[in-house]
Parts: structure tokens; C-alpha cells; sequence
């Protein structure tokens, strides 16, 4: 069953995004140009809204039908910060499609079983990882 599935790198206040169509074993880049929203450091009301409003639409015109989180680390060295959690919280409160999260141990097991089906994996560290995350949403 093919699908279309974002993942979301969340990162500080960004969310670094790759969207995918297909099937591991068949899928496509969607909406290639399209990778990055933010709010600023110390968000507004309107920002944050702005936010929800850019996502959605980009959902909406790539008909995607899963977001795909980074599982953020909740305690220890690389814990998520602030601005990560709170684009955390306004994922999970506002997306329109289901929202799962994807484990970096998840992704490292499939990076080493299914590595080579990624050539479309972007080079940048970032969007690699919002790739790798909206790889795990595919079936």
C-alpha cells in the first residue's frame, strides 16, 4: 500500500522536513524545495499559530496522511531544549494527520537492513535525518 509520509526533524525551533510517496521498497522525494519552518526563539502567539498554519498547509497540498517525529531525548547529554519541545507540543496538538514518533535506535536497525534503498537520501545531515524518519512512516 503506497503512502505519503513526513518526517520532522525537530531541532531547536526549526522542523527540518522530507516527505516521502511510495513504499520502502518504491517511494519519491515530494515537494523537494520545501524543507524548513520555524518560529523564532521566543515565540508569539501569532508565531506559533503561523506555524500550525504553514504546516497544515503543506499537509494539506501533499496530501500527507502520517508526520513522523524524531523521539526526543527527555533527560541526559542531547536532551531536547525548549524551543524542540514546544514544536513537540504544537505538532501533537494541531496535526490534522496521525503523528507517530520514530526511536534513533529504530532508525540505526534500519539503516543497516534497508540502507541501500535510500538513494534518494538527501545529503545534508539534517534532511537525511527528516528522510530516515519519514522512512520509518512508510509501509
Amino acid at each position: 500500500m503506497s503512502s505519503v509520509v513526513a518526517g520532522l526533524l525537530l531541532k531547536a525551533n526549526e522542523a527540518r522536513i522530507v516527505t516521502l510517496a511510495g513504499t520502502r521498497a518504491s517511494h519519491s522525494l515530494v515537494a523537494e524545495k520545501f524543507n524548513k519552518l520555524a518560529v523564532p526563539k521566543n515565540p508569539t502567539q501569532e508565531d506559533v499559530a503561523a506555524f500550525v498554519r504553514a504546516l497544515s498547509s503543506f499537509c494539506t497540498a501533499n496530501k500527507v496522511e502520517k508526520l513522523i517525529l524524531n523521539r526526543r531525548a527527555t533527560a541526559g547529554q542531547g536532551a531536547g531544549g525548549a524551543g524542540t519541545f514546544l514544536l513537540e507540543g504544537v505538532v501533537l496538538a494541531s496535526a490534522l494527520v496521525p503523528v507517530d514518533f520514530a526511536h534513533p535506535a529504530t532508525m540505526k536497525a534500519t539503516e543497516r537492513k534497508a540502507g541501500d534503498s535510500k538513494a534518494q537520501k538527501p545529503a545534508t545531515i539534517d534532511l537525511g535525518k527528516a528522510y530516515d524518519l519519514a522512512y520509518e512512516g512508510l509501509l
